[in-house]
């Protein structure tokens, strides 16, 4: 009890920031302008749950990667189901994710960069999969939109004798770069704009700004690398495209 009390400056703020996004989202008659809000609330409970199990996990090997499994599991299932479900796509997206993930952690912990531990493992594996699964959302969503908007191209390609995957490869390669922006951008404003939370919970947790800023350096290169591989892996997969998608 003494606990929750002491977190009453955190419920009143989560509180205020709710009904304003809630407020904000209302008075434009926004569509689902309550998702957000709900999206905050199930986050915090999430994170409150996964903290607990951590404190007793984050030491043990066959444990975290358990965890990092459930994140993983998670995280596919969540970017199949935002490219209409199927199980053919889920394999898609769980063998393309799984190729950027397990190549960039590899290379991150293979040349020592990162210390190679339990707690280090999780919280990098962590970071990857989370960005990975939305660099998967991203260039997979953009990529069905642009062949649907353009399928006067592409349908004249097939015309033309051109493969399925030929005829929709400017559509591919926007795709992937189109998915990419946001990663890209945070990390060329990284420090003049934001604080990445990697960058800040490393100090908080005793780390020099110095190592800090070695670490954060390190979680950027690991999403962008990650996230290439997927994206591009996960377009070369989806792109032999000969029916006009559906709008997604």
């Amino acid at each position: 009890m003494a606990f929750l009390a002491a977190q009453a400056p955190t419920f009143a703020a989560l509180a205020i920031l709710i009904l304003l996004t809630v407020a904000a989202l209302w008075g434009s008659r926004t569509p689902q302008f309550l998702a957000p809000a709900a999206a905050i609330l199930r986050g915090a409970v999430q994170l409150a749950l996964i903290s607990l199990v951590l404190g007793g996990i984050i030491t043990d090997p066959v444990w975290v990667g358990l965890a990092l499994l459930v994140m993983f599991t998670v995280a596919t299932v969540t970017a199949a189901r935002r490219l209409v479900w199927s199980w053919q796509r889920f394999g898609a997206v769980a063998a393309t994710m799984a190729a950027g993930i397990c190549v960039t952690l590899a290379v991150v912990f293979g040349t020592g960069a990162i210390e190679f531990s339990p707690r280090y493992v999780l919280a990098i594996g962590g970071i990857v999969i989370g960005n990975s699964m939305s660099i998967a959302v991203l260039a997979g969503r953009r990529f069905f939109e642009a062949v649907r908007e353009q399928w006067d191209q592409v349908e004249g390609w097939l015309a033309l004798g051109a493969t399925a995957r030929r005829a929709t490869l400017m559509q591919a390669r926007q795709s992937v770069h189109s998915a990419l922006i946001p990663s890209t951008d945070q990390t060329k404003t990284t420090g003049l704009v934001t604080l990445p939370g990697a960058f800040v919970g490393a100090i908080f947790g005793g780390a020099s700004p110095l190592e800090a800023g070695r670490f954060q350096v390190v979680v950027l290169a690991s999403i962008m690398a990650a996230g290439s591989i997927t994206a591009v892996a996960l377009i070369r997969s989806l792109g032999a495209v000969r029916v006009r998608p559906e709008p997604l």
